[in-house]
């Protein structure tokens, strides 16, 4: 049986639409304190690192620094700008291989840039996998983190 989905975007993909090797990159923002301080009220992550400038100004990267975790939240929801999965994603299946290579800065402006690796029909009729390589980067084009975040997609209603 074919999941019913209504596309909600002129963007949105099912996952036939999908190619391997596509790249897209998402828009900018910028990380700030009030994303940290939200962020700690959530998570409890209340390292020094993170909620005390003097104590992180002593520390390995000279001044404070976002949360890993935030980070990657950050990722998700710029991947979620794109649209392409606006009414046909189904369910994220992982966060595979993430890695943190630089740290992440209040003040950073950071984007996303998607590579598509494997798409392939699941074992679900009407379903499909798209496996997405993800990478958080910074206002240089560096990488900050990193991984894959495969996905769950809907098929098109017709095949």
């Amino acid at each position: 049986m074919a999941l019913s989905v209504e596309r909600t975007a002129s963007t949105s993909r099912y996952w036939q639409d999908f190619r391997a090797g596509e790249v897209f990159e998402s828009q900018a923002r910028t990380v700030t304190e009030a994303d940290v301080v939200t962020f700690t009220g959530l998570s409890w992550d209340l390292n020094p690192l993170h909620t005390d400038e003097e104590a992180a100004r002593c520390g390995p990267f000279g001044r404070r620094i976002a949360q890993g975790a935030l980070g990657l939240s950050v990722a998700v929801g710029l991947v979620s700008r794109l649209g392409q999965l606006d009414g046909t994603a189904v369910a994220m299946l992982g966060i595979d291989e993430w890695r943190f290579h630089k740290p992440l800065f209040i003040g950073d402006t950071v984007r996303v840039r998607v590579t598509i690796g494997a798409v392939r029909a699941s074992s679900t009729p009407g379903r499909g996998v798209v496996d997405r390589r993800v990478d958080l980067l910074n206002q240089d084009g560096e990488v900050v983190q990193g991984g894959r975040l495969p996905v769950l997609v809907a098929g098109r209603p017709d095949a």
